[in-house]
């Protein structure tokens, strides 16, 4: 199954399981209640979350007197995929790691980090950067923000319904109108839990398509395996201070310190098997 299929399917689940505790907790008018909340929600990420999370990582804009060469390379690479120069952002962090937002390719922003311009050859950043102008291109923020969003609401909700029951704001038989008590607990326990998985799916699908998009992009896959390899052996030992499991996803390479859970709880998929798909594309 393509990426691109795979992220379709995943995300009508991601609806599907909205729309099930919806119509579980009241009905037509729950499913319209639930319908309204998420699309408000999609609202706010759309048109902010770019500068929410430029700001959460003292990101400072960037001109091209500031760093010649790092826009020399986003240029030719924008140029080469007719996409409009996003704006340029750095973070203060030693820590190697990049990552692109913005509402669409019109409105859109690169950031790397002080750690991975010391670290990286000129050839191994292009890597990176034509990356994450994959992101941008195939609008992968607005995706992920999109998925971020219906979990959001589905734990929101379920956490709501499991504090109403505990302190009696469901009576019981409210509670068994929808379906039987194993139906509430599902709701309550299950739904928040496959949501999770579901948007962690999402994600590192994404990136397995960015992956694979900035490759053909380059010519060169084995520029941004190279990158991956440095950027995750250098970011074990200094990781990113200011990096929180909320915006870990938008990373190229996983931010946060533990990321040696399982796979199926990770944001990014394994890095190993990213760059050995990558090199087996080169040969």
């Amino acid at each position: 199954m393509s990426n691109a299929i795979k992220t379709t399917a995943l995300l009508g689940l991601l609806t599907g399981l909205l729309l099930w505790i919806g119509q579980w907790l009241g009905g037509p008018q729950g499913l319209v209640i639930a319908l309204v909340f998420a699309a408000a929600m999609n609202f706010g990420s759309y048109w902010f979350a770019d500068r929410f999370v430029l700001a959460m990582y003292g990101a400072r804009e960037l001109s091209e007197q500031d760093a010649p060469d790092l826009f020399r390379i986003v240029r030719e690479l924008a140029t080469g995929i007719a996409m409009p120069m996003p704006r340029i952002y750095l973070v203060p962090s030693d820590s190697p790691n990049a990552f692109a937002t913005g509402r669409s390719p019109e409105h859109a922003a690169v950031a790397v980090t002080e750690g991975i311009l010391k670290l990286l050859t000129p050839d191994e950043l292009r890597g990176v950067l034509a990356h994450e102008l994959s992101h941008v291109r195939n609008r992968d923020t607005l995706i992920s923000a999109v998925a971020a969003t219906l979990a959001g609401v589905i734990m929101m909700v379920a956490r709501m319904a499991y504090w109403a029951a505990l302190f009696g704001g469901m009576r019981r038989d409210e509670r068994e109108e929808g379906g039987s008590p194993f139906g509430f607990l599902a709701m309550i326990i299950v739904a928040p839990i496959a949501a999770t998985l579901i948007q962690l799916a999402i994600s590192r699908a994404r990136e397995y398509q960015a992956d694979a998009s900035g490759a053909h992009i380059l010519h060169r896959p084995q520029e941004l395996a190279d990158a991956l390899e440095k950027i995750a052996r250098v970011s074990s030992r200094i990781p990113l201070a200011a990096a929180g499991p909320a915006t870990a996803h938008l990373w190229i390479v996983n931010p946060l310190k533990g990321d040696r859970l399982a796979n199926l709880f990770s944001t990014h998929p394994p890095i190993e098997e990213r760059i050995r798909r990558l090199r087996a594309m080169s040969r």
